[in-house]
């Protein structure tokens, strides 16, 4: 038996497994980091699930908010590899992560070895003394664990040639740049306008570009560095827009905009129902003004409120008067769409068609693409120096989303 009481032979079966199933669909390639995934005893760090549980391809969460709302998780295995794989760790790296917990911080310290040093920080005190007795009962009490607000990273540690964010953040806070050894990588899950995104971020000449991108989850950052989005209700509680942090001269339409006369324009532009819109949609968010993202409850889908969209979001643009977004029907073909548009009020007829030439754009221009590159300035950065592309400002940054 092991310190938590589990069979660890069992344990180690149920690791072997899914370490092996990540293998085989493509989420790990590097066999570092699959050596990584089958030494971390993932189950010390989730001690209230079964074994079962702890062995499976998902999220654990861990900790709510007096409103419910979760604050901290064990991450999906899935995104834990593909955030390794971006950081590209090194033996004697010294790493930051922000965003406690254990698990991933021993996944790190398997990744730089003895020569390596790992620190772990979490601003919740639950949460950063969880993670010191899972990385104690998991063999790894050289993993330095503090508890601090992320915001300002950990100067008495710096420099490091990696930082990994494992909490979902909408700006690059400067101590994470100035904490960066010369050289060095950031990988965090930014939000763009209200997509997030786990960046590979390099630190050139007083900035950071993009080496790699892919859509993921997590919980929100804590903190000074704390950023919410707007949510705009309509038709009650059924329908909701989203707009982020930096989106405050956006226009919200009426609350009943949806019982205006709808207009549709379709696209004749097919995807396969696998495909995924991550790209089109951040090309439309850097492209639209009044750009957000409609989200429905089924129910609204069952009053015919608004045709299908997918779960996590459709892509939209909205007005003081009208709302537009994107849509899907079906093909001749039954494993492929056609993408459209839908619009209500005024404006409807123009939104539907901007929607569907943006669309059109995209297909013929990016669409299999490399995707677009990201580069973070600091906020004092000569604007008229930015590089080409779609400017954005958060607190402390001005991002330039540049597509080739």
């Amino acid at each position: 038996m092991d310190a938590s009481g589990n069979d660890s032979r069992y344990a180690g079966r149920l690791r072997a497994a899914l370490t092996d199933l990540l293998v085989a669909q493509g989420a790990i390639h590097d066999q570092r980091v699959e050596a990584a995934f089958r030494a971390v005893p993932r189950h010390l760090f989730v001690p209230q699930v079964p074994l079962e549980i702890a062995y499976t391809d998902d999220v654990v969460l861990m900790k709510r908010n007096q409103a419910g709302v979760a604050i901290s998780s064990v991450s999906q295995p899935t995104v834990v590899a593909l955030m390794l794989e971006q950081a590209d760790l090194q033996p004697g790296h010294r790493v930051l992560e922000i965003g406690s917990g254990g698990y991933n911080a021993a996944m790190l310290h398997e990744l730089v070895g003895p020569t390596g040093h790992v620190t772990t920080i979490d601003i919740d005190q639950d949460v950063a003394d969880r993670a010191r007795r899972g990385l104690d009962a998991a063999g790894y009490p050289e993993v330095q664990v503090l508890r601090t607000d992320g915001e300002f990273g950990c100067p008495e540690s710096a420099p490091y040639d990696r930082v990994v964010v494992t909490v979902t953040a909408w700006d690059v806070a400067p101590a994470w740049m100035t904490q960066l050894a010369p050289g060095g990588r950031i990988v965090v899950p930014l939000r763009l306008r209200s997509q997030t995104r786990s960046i590979a971020f390099d630190l050139l000449d007083g900035f950071l570009e993009s080496r790699s991108m892919a859509v993921c989850g997590f919980v929100c950052m804590q903190g000074v560095g704390a950023s919410y989005e707007r949510y705009v209700p309509l038709q009650g509680d059924l329908v909701s827009l989203t707009f982020d942090e930096d989106q405050v001269d956006e226009q919200e339409p009426p609350e009943r905009v949806l019982d205006q006369p709808r207009e549709s324009a379709w696209s004749g532009v097919l995807m396969n129902r696998e495909e995924a819109l991550s790209d089109l949609d951040l090309w439309l968010a850097s492209t639209l003004p009044g750009y957000c993202v409609l989200s429905a409850e089924r129910r609204a889908l069952k009053k015919g409120l608004v045709t299908p969209v997918p779960r996590w979001g459709a892509s939209a643009i909205a007005s003081g008067n009208s709302l537009g977004y994107l849509t899907a029907r079906p093909a001749a073909d039954p494993d492929f769409v056609e993408l459209g548009a839908n619009a209500h009020g005024s404006a409807a007829q123009d939104f539907a068609q901007l929607l569907v030439d943006q669309v059109s754009q995209w297909d013929k221009s990016f669409r299999g693409g490399p995707g677009p590159t990201l580069q973070i300035h600091p906020a004092v950065f000569p604007p008229e120096q930015l590089p080409p592309g779609f400017h954005l400002n958060t607190r402390h940054s001005q991002v330039t989303i540049s597509w080739p």
